[in-house]
């Protein structure tokens, strides 16, 4: 089969597509044949060489895939199903599912949604599970739709399209913020009632308040914007780092508006993600969820990551391995 395998490069690792047997994957009590495997920024950073994500190498990446069961010990799954891998160590402490074959546990396994297909399923993959977590905390902490716009950072990536449409879907005023100039029409497209630019960076510990809600995928200087900016009792759900991991704001939002910071957790437990998932194949299924996937050969991975790194994909990159 193939497989983009890490291997050390120094403190890091660098990946590269190459052929090996399912014999020597990591073990798991489900043997899984890949159909679709999703390419995600944390992918992308450990192939190439960005960050070290992986603590035990060498090992192939990709933290997710979708497939269909080959065989398993264990009686939550049968030959044949179509599943859903994703975290529990895939891509980082164990073998991942940018290869032919991949090996998981069925307790964490997760059955495709009736209502989607495995490309589907894959172009939804962790980001747009990350994406329906965030929709789902926003919403047990009280933000709702007549509550006021919400916005989301990082729109044109894998977590900000579907972000984007779920809550749309759900009837949210949505603003998306892009630093991609041409990217307005596909995000109305999606649902965004508007889309601005990211502001400059500023100095003030509070601004007028605007956001019932937001969906952070950025950090850094953006998200202490949606901090001092967000409305009184706002909730602010953070996923992604690209733009910083260190967020520099000040306790006025937290004091003088009771705005709340969370933080949104991919890796969740089998009970919460099979619900999430529940909603994803139903109320969160995102509208042309088909139109933000591009569908690449395996020999196009390393590259991907390259363009990834640089910001310059939009939507979600997904490999079509066939179990070869």
């Amino acid at each position: 089969m193939r497989a983009y395998r890490l291997e050390a490069d120094g403190k890091m690792s660098r990946g590269r597509l190459v052929q090996m047997s399912p014999d020597a994957l990591s073990a798991g009590d489900t043997l899984i044949r890949t159909q679709y495997a999703g390419v995600n920024y944390k992918d992308a950073l450990a192939g190439q060489g960005k960050a070290p994500i992986a603590t035990s190498l060498p090992i192939n990446g990709g933290i997710e895939a979708v497939g269909h069961v080959v065989e398993s010990t264990s009686d939550l799954l049968e030959p044949g199903q179509a599943v859903i891998a994703h975290g529990m160590g895939l891509g980082v402490a164990r073998d991942g599912g940018l290869a032919g074959y991949v090996r998981g546990d069925a307790e964490w396994i997760v059955p495709v949604p009736k209502g989607l297909s495995q490309l589907e399923a894959a172009t939804v993959g962790v980001a747009g599970f990350s994406a329906a977590m965030a929709v789902d905390r926003l919403e047990s902490l009280g933000v709702e739709p007549d509550r006021g716009p919400v916005a989301v950072t990082g729109a044109t990536g894998g977590v900000g399209v579907q972000a984007v449409a779920m809550l749309a879907r759900l009837g949210y005023e949505v603003v998306a913020v892009s630093s991609k100039s041409d990217a307005g029409e596909e995000l109305r497209a999606l649902g965004a009632s508007e889309v601005i630019a990211p502001p400059e960076a500023s100095n003030r510990m509070i601004e007028p308040p605007r956001w019932s809600g937001a969906i952070d995928t950025v950090g850094g200087d953006l998200l202490a914007w949606l901090l001092r900016s967000a409305a009184p009792e706002a909730a602010i759900a953070s996923i992604g780092n690209a733009g910083g991991n260190r967020v520099p704001t000040s306790v006025m939002p937290f004091i003088l508006r009771g705005v709340t910071l969370t933080g949104i957790v991919g890796n969740a437990p089998p009970p919460l993600r099979r619900r999430i998932w529940d909603r994803i194949g139903t109320d969160l299924r995102p509208p042309r969820v088909s139109s933000i996937a591009r569908v690449i050969d395996p020999e196009e991975i390393h590259d991907t990551m390259g363009e990834m790194i640089s910001g310059r994909t939009r939507g979600r990159s997904i490999v079509a391995f066939c179990g070869g």
